[in-house]
């Protein structure tokens, strides 16, 4: 193993350096609508993920609600139950009607092979996740969608600044959805965005998130209040200056856990998609029969050590109660999804995690498997 790499607390940015925009925003007398400190936002996250246009929210959820009403997807949407239960949620409060189809067994995301055989007269639509931040197979999924006429709408709340070969992954797809909870890599306490091709989409939008308002008289569509605060928003400028120094402390805790647990029997380190563009997001590892404890026990195990590890994504979105009566929940038609629910396990991973912590967490799986040291 090699050394490891000290790292000095914290990484988050100091609380004083967030009191000049609260003084700035009481005295503009703005504390939301649209105000300085949600347009610089908008602009900085712009130039940052190298998009045209982004339209910021209260958090992903209404994002991915005003996306769906946004493109007027009806009927039925095909997408993954490998993710969390928004992703469904979604579809739900827009009277659209779920397809689950399984997941790759290396990427984790929708498969591309499993879409076709699910197209119906009523599908209009596919709503793909870039899960744990690894890219779906983009190109199939378009390949697909163009062959059918079918909107795409990715839920992009794990890829803040996941790239590909030709730029940031978010400009796939009709629309980008992202998420800005407190648990992403990038966050705004609570928020979200909607990545927007052009101008008109992007104006359409802003009127879903506002009300329908398009003046003080005028509304043209039944839209929500999904507006994001003026104070939020000054926590993503804060935050957007240490970003980088964030996704390189995560690289470097990928790697270390890597290194710590690469001959752990019976435990698999989640592949990369394109590890160069990553954000590593998640660092979920999956447990087998040859792990001498079993999942469940392990989380149990670590959990009394105060290590807040989460079986993530247990259950899938289709066992839920509202989703198990769809045809397309049967766990028989979900064999990937349904194996990887009962196996995966997310370690810790953050900033200010540091390596001594990263090796105590490696240092009770090993111990756990029967392999210490």
């Amino acid at each position: 193993m090699s050394k490891p790499i000290p790292v000095t607390r914290p990484l988050l940015p100091p609380l004083e350096e967030f009191l000049p925009y609260l003084e700035q925003i009481w005295s503009s007398r703005i504390l939301t609508n649209g105000g300085d400190m949600h347009r610089a936002l908008e602009q900085a996250l712009c130039e940052y993920l190298d998009v045209e246009h982004i339209a910021l929210f209260a958090n992903g959820t209404l994002a991915l609600v005003t996306a769906l009403q946004a493109l007027r997807v009806t009927g039925e949407v095909i997408t993954t139950p490998y993710s969390f239960v928004a992703t469904g949620h979604s579809l739900l409060w827009n009277g659209i009607k779920p397809v689950f189809v399984d997941i790759d067994p290396h990427s984790l995301n929708l498969d591309p092979a499993k879409i076709e055989a699910a197209i119906t007269p009523q599908t209009t639509a596919i709503m793909p996740v870039h899960c744990y931040g690894n890219p779906c197979d983009v190109r199939a999924i378009e390949a697909i969608a163009d062959n059918y006429n079918l909107r795409v709408i990715y839920d992009a709340a794990h890829a803040f600044a996941v790239r590909d070969e030709g730029g940031s992954i978010l400009r796939h797809g009709d629309l980008s959805v992202l998420s800005f909870h407190a648990t992403k890599v990038f966050n705004t306490f609570e928020g979200g965005a909607i990545i927007c091709p052009d101008e008109k989409s992007y104006q359409r939008i802003n009127h879903l998130k506002n009300f329908g308002f398009v003046n003080e008289t005028t509304v043209v569509a039944p839209g929500v209040n999904g507006k994001m605060s003026e104070i939020n928003a000054a926590f993503g400028l804060l935050q957007l200056r240490y970003i980088d120094a964030a996704l390189a402390r995560r690289k470097d805790i990928d790697r270390l856990y890597r290194e710590c647990l690469e001959d752990v029997p019976g435990l698999r380190c989640v592949p990369l998609q394109g590890q160069s563009f990553a954000n590593h997001a998640y660092f979920p590892v999956l447990i087998d029969e040859a792990f001498a404890l079993s999942r469940d026990a392990l989380y149990e195990r670590l959990r009394a050590q105060g290590i807040m590890v989460r079986r993530y994504f247990y259950p899938l979105i289709s066992d839920f109660p509202m989703y198990r009566g769809l045809p397309s929940s049967s766990p028989a038609s979900l064999p990937v999804a349904q194996g990887i629910s009962q196996r995966v396990l997310c370690l810790p991973i953050y900033p200010d995690l540091t390596d001594a912590e990263v090796e105590f967490v490696c240092t009770l799986i090993r111990d756990g498997s029967g392999k210490g040291g």
